[in-house]
């Protein structure tokens, strides 16, 4: 199973430097779970940058993996994770949500590089 984070959900839709890694992660629907999470990250992100259409678009895309909803347990869980290794809240849900269902996160996000699970690849400059 993988788990794309908001970041290289947003590489992609942008065809930045990094989409093609994330491609095959992104195009796997049948193997593809989308936390809630990074439904509000992303639509909030590209409403911001483009308009209400495209972030709609952008969630459609999204949508065609199995989206998983915050649920108490991966709630706790999540808190339980920021806490102990000191993650923002939304990347304690990404990662608890993950280890739920025993996914990989794909990400460019910093904050993930050294923990287990985790295909990590440095943001790169367009």
């Amino acid at each position: 199973m993988n788990l794309v984070d908001s970041s290289a959900w947003l590489e992609y839709f942008a065809d930045g430097p990094n989409a093609d890694f994330f491609a095959p992660a992104i195009e796997d629907t049948e193997d593809l779970i989308v936390p809630t999470i990074c439904i509000l990250e992303v639509f909030k992100r590209v409403l911001q940058q483009r308009d209400e259409d495209s972030a709609l678009q952008a969630i459609s895309a999204m949508q065609q993996g199995k989206v998983l909803e915050l649920t108490t347990a991966i709630a706790l869980s999540a808190a339980k994770i920021g806490h102990d290794i000191k993650l923002p809240l939304a990347d304690s849900v990404i990662l608890a949500t993950a280890r739920a269902v025993d996914a990989h996160i794909w990400t460019q996000d910093s904050d993930f590089k050294d923990i287990k699970g985790v295909k990590y690849r440095p943001k790169k400059k367009a």
